[in-house]
């Protein structure tokens, strides 16, 4: 077994058992690669799967705790502003009809869903797949998707397979996913950033680095972009789409935030390739549950048989599979879409109204977006953010630094929050934004 999953099951075993509390600290990173006798890495790598797992939350600058048990939720601190957990709120996972597409798929598939799956995934599945991409204008057919465990599942197996295009490097947006960029540089591999703002990207610096950068794919979130919140213009999704044939470099672009927003009328990347040169990849955790862990990608015909030779099995439940097949038939997918968006923009609306009321226009700039869950609030470059972050905290407001979603060595940093407001209550939103913008002045303040 490989270190990082021994790491991984005693992890869990102790939290079931209770030696991990509800809202526990676990130890620290370093502390932990100690005493298992192994690298911050392979941690790292273990903490990371729990926070897939949603059994593990983080922190920013202050470590993992033990996620909070339904029994506990009386413990909970009701005056924690969250903004800066990435999970589904928990009041509106679709409990109880997720259940009944359990009870019927175990009624439809008996005991076919307990024996080993195919490595592809279910065929109902990807057939009923087909479709559902269709409407967001991701045209495919069964043999070409491929259901994986969560959507971080490809990015890894992407990221270590080989091309066809015989090309090493893998170009990040900067900042980008801040789990995927540690995963990267954890495991050594050709990695390089191109500068991406809430104004879009360089179409000039992107063809320069297609054109010399041996670039094997170019990883991309062209909406609802973490931690910008933004989403690339039409003609920047067509001009990456032809840059891609141009110089015979991949795109991974991951839409994981596609159900989050308005959707009509945005054709992603993959809309506009003709030569088959786009990987898309969409998940089913922001939606559902993250502890259902099952995504698909699409990948092109000249990357299947490599795909599937580093992905060899099954290993996504069958009866999860199944179950998603009859939520996603029966429209329940598309209403429950429905209600956690109408939710969601209530929520957005409601940072946009506060900034405006509180003044931080000046010093805090908020980016208009029209879905998603995440806010950029950019700051100046004065600011001690580390400072500015402490105060917060003890306001009893979670944040996360802009600092966490660039490469180690990437020098072009913009200073910024990610406020995300899926956790954050509606009525919690006015008073947390006014708290940032106050704590923002008075640090400006200091400075004089």
């Amino acid at each position: 077994m490989k270190k990082y999953l021994s790491i991984l099951t005693d992890m869990e075993s102790k939290i079931q058992e209770g030696q991990y509390r509800s809202g526990q600290k676990l130890p620290s990173v370093r502390s932990a690669a100690q005493s298992y006798g192994c690298s911050i890495s392979t941690v790292i790598r273990a903490y990371t799967e729990l926070e897939k797992r949603h059994a593990i939350y983080s922190v920013s600058q202050s470590g993992y705790y033990v996620v909070q048990k339904d029994g506990d939720s009386d413990n909970m601190d009701k005056s924690l502003i969250d903004f800066a957990s990435a999970s589904p709120d928990v009041n509106v996972f679709p409990y109880l009809d997720f259940q009944h597409c359990l009870n019927k798929a175990i009624d439809t598939y008996k005991y076919h869903l307990f024996t080993y799956s195919d490595g592809k995934g279910m065929d109902k599945l990807r057939q009923t797949l087909v479709s559902h991409l269709a409407d967001a204008q991701v045209f495919t057919v069964p043999d070409r998707i491929v259901v994986t465990s969560g959507a971080n599942q490809a990015l890894e197996i992407l990221a270590k397979m080989p091309f066809p295009n015989g090309k090493s490097v893998i170009l990040v947006e900067q900042p980008s996913y801040n789990n995927y960029l540690q995963y990267l540089e954890a495991e050594g591999l050709s990695v390089i950033g191109i500068p991406r703002s809430t104004a879009g990207i360089d179409l000039g610096a992107l063809e320069d680095r297609f054109k010399t950068g041996n670039i094997k794919f170019f990883y991309t979130m062209s909406r609802y972009h973490n931690p910008l919140g933004t989403s690339l213009r039409m003609e920047e999704r067509k001009a990456i789409a032809a840059l891609a044939s141009r110089y015979d470099v991949f795109v991974v672009e991951d839409d994981y935030m596609a159900d989050l927003g308005s959707g009509r009328g945005f054709d992603p990347i993959h809309a506009y390739n003709q030569t088959s040169h786009i990987i898309y990849l969409k998940s089913f955790s922001k939606i559902i549950f993250p502890g259902l862990r099952l995504g698909a990608v699409v990948l092109p015909e000249a990357l299947l048989e490599g795909f599937h030779a580093y992905k060899k099995y099954g290993d996504t439940s069958l009866l999860s599979q199944a179950a998603l097949e009859i939520y996603i038939s029966n429209g329940m997918y598309e209403r429950h879409k429905q209600k956690i968006y109408s939710q969601y923009e209530a929520r957005m609306q409601a940072i946009d109204s506060a900034v405006k009321r509180y003044g931080g226009t000046g010093l805090v700039k908020v980016v208009p977006g029209d879905g998603g869950i995440y806010k950029l609030f950019e700051l100046p470059q004065t600011i001690n953010l580390e400072r500015l972050i402490k105060r917060l905290k003890m306001r009893n407001i979670l944040v996360m630094p802009g600092k966490l979603f660039y490469l180690s060595d990437y020098l072009e940093r913009e200073k910024f929050l990610r406020i995300s407001i899926s956790r954050a209550r509606l009525e919690q939103i006015e008073k947390g934004v006014q708290a940032i913008v106050e704590e923002v002045k008075r640090e400006e303040g200091n400075r004089w």
